[in-house]
């Protein structure tokens, strides 16, 4: 399974972006989706998650409110619409794919499949 993150960039704050994640070599109805953030100098962050089954999301306190985590099975694709950007959201953005139990779906060590990463910079 392969995962290709794609919409980054450098924006102002309060602006809006969204990520995308296409994944192409398996079944995407079968896998769990989430986002996850690494900012410099820190540890890779849970952000969002969406369930393979009912699409309920999950959120970081951080960015509830602010970012929605949506799917398109049809299009093997994991979205995060990003907004009111604040300068504490710079980082890299990371997808990831997964099948571990529902318990576990905010944990970073339970998705197997990863994407490379897009940069979002949020500028004050």
């Amino acid at each position: 399974v392969q995962l290709q993150a794609s919409g980054g960039g450098s924006v102002q704050a309060a602006a809006s972006l969204r990520l995308s994640c296409a994944v192409s070599g398996g079944n995407f109805r079968m896998y769990h989706g989430g986002w996850f953030r690494q900012a410099p100098g820190k540890k890779r962050e849970f952000v969002a998650a969406i369930n393979r089954n009912s699409g309920t999301p999950y959120y970081a306190d951080s960015v509830k409110g602010r970012f929605t985590i949506s799917r398109d099975n049809a299009k093997s694709t994991l979205y995060l619409q990003m907004s009111s950007l604040e300068s504490e959201d710079t980082a890299v953005y990371y997808c990831a794919a997964g099948m571990q139990v529902l318990s576990a779906i905010r944990n970073e060590d339970a998705y197997r499949h990863w994407g490379q990463g897009t940069l979002v910079t949020v500028s004050s």
